[in-house]
């Protein structure tokens, strides 16, 4: 089964019940859908900002523990989050280092990137997104 990588706001979406999950479904059939380590943090960040309860965060662990494939981060990954910053910086685009870390991620693992944000993520050479914005 092949691989795809979505975005932070992605799982967010699915989480949430939010309806522009939706629009994201079709493109998550048939693949193995996994996140980056950064997208738990971004999430468990979220739950923390929120004051979340303990049962509250422990289900938001489980769904991302049961639904999702957690790629790990190692030195090869670290090398392409500092390629991804210097490119955009240099191009005058600067990029947020979690949105770095996930293009990282599907750079490595030559993923197709979901995402409702394709901003964060243009003139990245390589990297291959799919969106639903207009």
């Amino acid at each position: 089964m092949s691989i795809v990588l979505v975005d932070t706001n992605i799982v967010s979406y699915l989480y949430k019940q939010d309806s522009r999950s939706a629009l994201y479904k079709p493109h998550m059939l048939g693949y193995e859908v996994a996140i980056s380590l950064m997208t738990v943090a971004e999430l468990l960040q979220w739950a923390a900002f929120r004051n979340w309860g303990l049962p509250r965060v422990q289900h938001l662990e489980a769904t991302i523990t049961t639904k999702y494939t957690i790629l790990p981060i190692d030195v090869d990954t670290c090398r392409w989050w500092a390629s991804v910053r210097a490119q955009r910086f240099s191009q005058g685009l600067p990029i947020s280092p979690q949105d770095a870390w996930v293009a990282a991620t599907a750079l490595q693992y030559g993923l197709k990137l979901i995402t409702h944000n394709p901003d964060d993520f243009r003139q990245i050479p390589d990297l291959h997104v799919i969106t639903e914005t207009q």
